[in-house]
């Protein structure tokens, strides 16, 4: 096989199932389609997988792209591999619901660190404010 470099090296990977992890966090599973030379994917039959504790569910979200600047991590998935998962496949509304219940308890704890932070007089500015600076 010859080293190609770049976004080039993807042409063989095109019409295969990945994984892509992308900088928000967010983790999306389909077929690659589609590439170019900044990195730009599009998927097809993709699917936004979120996972909660040993839970996770699968959105559909169809055709699917994704700026290259976005990209965390991509992989190709062996669909020939059969899955073992400790993981428990849920419905969409109760991954959303323990999603939305994972993040009230993250910034409730946040608060109460930035309580204690500032009752010992230190100050942590939001990361809405970064910008400013």
């Amino acid at each position: 096989m010859n080293y190609v470099p770049g976004t080039a090296s993807l042409i063989d990977d095109i019409d295969k199932k990945h994984l892509v992890l992308l900088r928000d966090g967010r983790t999306l599973i389909g077929y690659l389609r589609s590439i170019d030379q900044f990195a730009n994917l599009v998927f097809h039959q993709t699917v936004e997988r979120i996972h909660v504790g040993k839970k996770f569910g699968d959105i559909p979200r169809g055709i699917f792209i994704v700026r290259g600047e976005n990209v965390v991590l991509l992989g190709e998935i062996d669909v020939d591999k059969p899955c073992d998962t400790v993981l428990q496949q849920v419905s969409i509304e109760e991954i959303l619901e323990e999603q939305r219940l994972k993040q009230q308890a993250k910034q409730e704890t946040e608060k109460v660190k930035m309580q204690v932070l500032k009752d010992r007089g230190l100050s942590v500015p939001k990361a809405d404010n970064l910008d400013e600076y």
